[in-house]
């Protein structure tokens, strides 16, 4: 299995962080010294991500963050499948309080060795870091680099198929979020409203501006005339 983007620890199965006596090793420390105390970011799903099992096909699966802080987080997502895998957005900065539904691409392989379909096991994972950052600023996944120190593993999150043809909870879950996502993107499309003149073609002004002209050029006439 590949390694992470980063370099960090390698991933720890749920619970066992919970589960370590006290001074157990180095091990144990290690996990515990990336848990954070105290979340910083809710996802829904929590500990998965579901994708519909459709063999050669690029599918997608969707996860709702969260800033459950009191302080501006940013966030990473990081997968042992760097080639196959990829997310949009890959990171982010989120305000206390804000969310966003990040939208996750897999290429799923061909069953191997006579696999029914929904058996076959995956091992490709992801794990959403997150660090405290001062506030609102552009995201840039350096700050990740240049501070090492705090980041913290929020989750790791492992791969469910779902069949693709069968209606259930999490498959209709699946759709409203991806249908969400799309339209969150389609909106930050949309160029902003501007109060102010809109420019038509190139140099031209609408015709708002020339009948405000017309109207001052006809006011200087009839002055002109008044004073002759």
């Amino acid at each position: 299995m590949p390694l992470w983007g980063t370099a960090s620890a390698p991933p720890a199965a749920e619970g066992d962080a919970s589960r370590a006596p006290s001074g157990s090793g180095a091990g144990a420390k290690v996990i515990r010294s990336l848990l954070p105390t105290r979340r910083r970011l809710r996802l829904d799903p929590a500990t998965k991500l579901y994708f519909p099992y459709e063999p050669g096909k690029q599918v997608r699966s969707a996860v709702r963050i969260k800033n459950i802080s009191k302080s501006h987080v940013a966030f990473k997502f990081q997968t042992t499948a760097p080639k196959s895998c990829f997310m949009r957005p890959p990171g982010g900065i989120l305000a206390p309080g804000e969310s966003i539904i990040a939208t996750v691409f897999k290429f799923v392989e061909h069953p191997e060795n006579n696999e029914k379909p929904l058996e076959q096991k995956c091992k490709d994972k992801f794990k959403i870091v997150s660090l405290k950052v001062k506030g609102p600023m552009e995201y840039v996944p350096e700050l990740f680099d240049e501070h090492k120190d705090k980041v913290a593993v929020e989750q790791i999150l492992r791969v469910v198929f779902l069949d693709a043809e069968r209606s259930s909870p999490q498959m209709d879950k699946l759709k409203r979020q991806l249908a969400e996502a799309e339209a969150a993107l389609e909106a930050r499309k949309k160029p902003p409203e501007d109060s102010g003149p809109r420019i038509v073609g190139e140099g031209l002004v609408i015709d708002e501006w020339k009948e405000r002209r017309e109207r001052y050029l006809a006011r200087q006439q009839i002055e002109g005339v008044d004073s002759v």
